[in-house]
């Protein structure tokens, strides 16, 4: 029998497609602390600006000389305001850090806890066991995503009534036509989150340090954010992703707006395949050790 016939006898039933499959790494995952941390952070905040804006007095109380008109002035007017609002004072932060630490904690950790080599020797082929690590970390990221304004809607449809979607320039969404924006919008906040996704993922291929992936992800972030403030860039901004995470505002208009979705797609998806390659490269050809 010739060596690479030898080669490829494995052992009866073995499927390397069946390996760690999708439902046990998901459960590992939300059977973390941190899993539950996040998720109670995001679920609270709806009710913590509820809070303030009782507090406060309305959303437009401590605003002074500041003549700018944003969501926040609207905040009040009805659950879907309410909403469109959470996802204004979070998106360019607060929702980051669940994207960095869902992928960047997820290779790492295993890393760090001296089982990813066991993992590989189950035997879990290397390209398996990152697919359903990445597809996991994905889901979790958007299933945070999705969860902080169905939640704001809930409550802020409790707390404000329900209603159209009145747009602090003027005009107004027709009440019917709120959720499918709202939901359009939260799937163009996550789209143009997969870079922050791709970097955090790379950098758990790289190191075995949880902490230095999610941290890594989230300080290039904001690298990316202070980049795009640069107006001496110019034209070269377009080229930034953060240059269009506000893009989905687009979508809450009386006339949706396609064109910045488009580009801040184009821009963040092109970003996300290349560090997912490099992920995949990287982590094929690295020693594992521990």
């Amino acid at each position: 029998m010739s060596t690479a016939t030898t080669a490829r006898e494995v052992a009866p039933g073995y499927r390397a497609s069946r390996t760690l499959p999708l439902r046990v790494e998901a459960l590992r995952q939300w059977r973390r602390r941190r899993t539950l941390v996040m998720g109670g952070v995001l679920a609270a905040l709806p009710f913590i600006m509820i809070i303030a804006f009782a507090v406060g007095g309305g959303p437009d109380g401590g605003r002074g000389g500041n003549n700018r008109i944003t969501l926040i002035d609207t905040a009040t007017a009805s659950g879907a305001n309410f909403a469109a609002t959470c996802l204004f004072v979070s998106a360019g932060f607060l929702l980051v850090v669940p994207v960095a630490l869902f992928c960047g904690d997820t290779v790492a950790s295993e890393a760090s806890w001296s089982s990813l080599r066991y993992l590989l020797a189950s035997p879990v082929p290397r390209a398996r066991l990152l697919w359903s690590k990445l597809v996991v970390a994905l889901g979790f990221s958007l299933a945070a995503m999705v969860l902080l304004p169905v939640v704001a809607l809930a409550a802020g449809t409790a707390a404000y009534g329900w209603g159209p979607l009145k747009l602090p320039a003027g005009g107004a969404l027709a009440a019917g036509d709120t959720v499918p924006r709202l939901a359009l919008a939260v799937g163009f906040i996550f789209v143009s989150q997969l870079v922050t996704a791709g970097l955090a993922f790379w950098l758990s291929t790289r190191t075995d340090a949880p902490l230095g992936a999610v941290g890594g992800a989230v300080g290039l972030t904001i690298v990316g954010n202070v980049l795009d403030a640069v107006t001496a860039l110019g034209s070269w901004r377009e080229f930034l992703p953060a240059h269009w995470q506000f893009a989905w505002a687009d979508a809450l208009q009386p006339q949706l707006e396609w064109g910045g979705m488009i580009k801040g797609t184009v821009v963040s998806v092109s970003y996300a395949l290349v560090l997912f390659a490099l992920a995949f490269r990287g982590f094929s050809r690295k020693d594992i050790v521990s």
